[in-house]
């Protein structure tokens, strides 16, 4: 069982294609199952409103139907959801609320917040809906968050990465993961070089004593970064040790006064083999 995983938020965003499946849905119970713990489902759907009044006599009969339909879609996720955890023996609470977005990332985040940790999709598209949530939920929810790629339906946790650079965000995102490598088979604490200066930051020898001390015994290994690119030497190594989890410190910058995610973060969060687990 993993220890101190008392509550799970999965977070669902529906936009009204019917044919699109949750991994995070799937993922999320089945981590929840392995942990015993009480599942919050929240699968909002996006309200779509009309903001220019000289269209809104001939667009509103569409939207409202097109709120309609996408609100029902979400009340189906949620009755399913509550189904599937009961089926399991899982406590679970849902909620489908129909929401614009800046209330909808509101919504998500306050809810993260009181939660051990919460499981959403990936999302490949920067400028997506989904993506926004995942952002809202790091940067403003204190709490870790994983991001499942699609197809990853059954938690897994044996194997588990920790990209490591000795930073606040590694030493946060290493200490929130805690539970998962604990229970873990096999941790390896990696450090990618050459691509920015490590010699100011903690080794990642330094910290294995740390996790010693927590019951975790880890690898510590140094790889160079493959033509610089710290997220794809971290993507290959995930692939060639059949990793189950990659564990990373999110990080974020100030760009013209607005909060973006950093470059590594953001190439994982498009294409990732496996689910991130990630801290801000």
């Amino acid at each position: 069982m993993l220890e101190n995983i008392r509550s799970i938020l999965i977070g669902i965003t529906e936009e009204g294609d019917a044919d699109e499946r949750s991994s995070a849905l799937a993922y999320g119970l089945s981590l929840a199952r392995h942990a015993d713990a009480h599942v919050t489902v929240q699968a909002a759907s996006l309200k779509l409103t009309v903001p220019y009044t000289f269209v809104r006599t001939f667009a509103e009969g569409l939207v409202a139907a097109e709120n309609r339909r996408v609100d029902a879609l979400a009340r189906t996720v949620a009755d399913a959801s509550r189904r599937a955890a009961a089926a399991s023996g899982l406590a679970c609470t849902t909620q489908a609320p129909q929401l614009a977005y800046p209330a909808l990332i509101r919504s998500f985040t306050a809810l993260a917040r009181s939660h051990d940790l919460t499981v959403l999709d990936a999302e490949p598209i920067a400028l997506a809906v989904d993506r926004g949530v995942i952002e809202a939920v790091l940067m403003d929810s204190g709490r870790p968050l994983i991001v499942v790629p699609q197809g990853r339906e059954a938690f897994a946790g044996d194997r588990i990465v920790v990209a490591w650079d000795g930073s606040a965000k590694a030493a946060r995102a290493l200490n929130d993961a805690l539970p998962f490598l604990r229970a873990a088979g096999q941790v390896e604490l990696v450090s990618v070089t050459g691509e920015k200066d490590l010699a100011h930051t903690v080794p990642g020898a330094e910290i294995a004593p740390h996790l010693a001390r927590h019951g975790v015994t880890v690898d510590v290994l140094a790889l160079p970064a493959i033509d610089g690119d710290v997220a794809e030497t971290l993507r290959n190594h995930a692939r060639l040790t059949r990793a189950d989890m990659i564990v990373m410190g999110a990080y974020v910058h100030s760009r013209l006064r607005e909060m973006v995610l950093g470059g590594t973060t953001q190439s994982l969060l498009k294409s990732a083999p496996v689910p991130l687990f990630l801290s801000s």
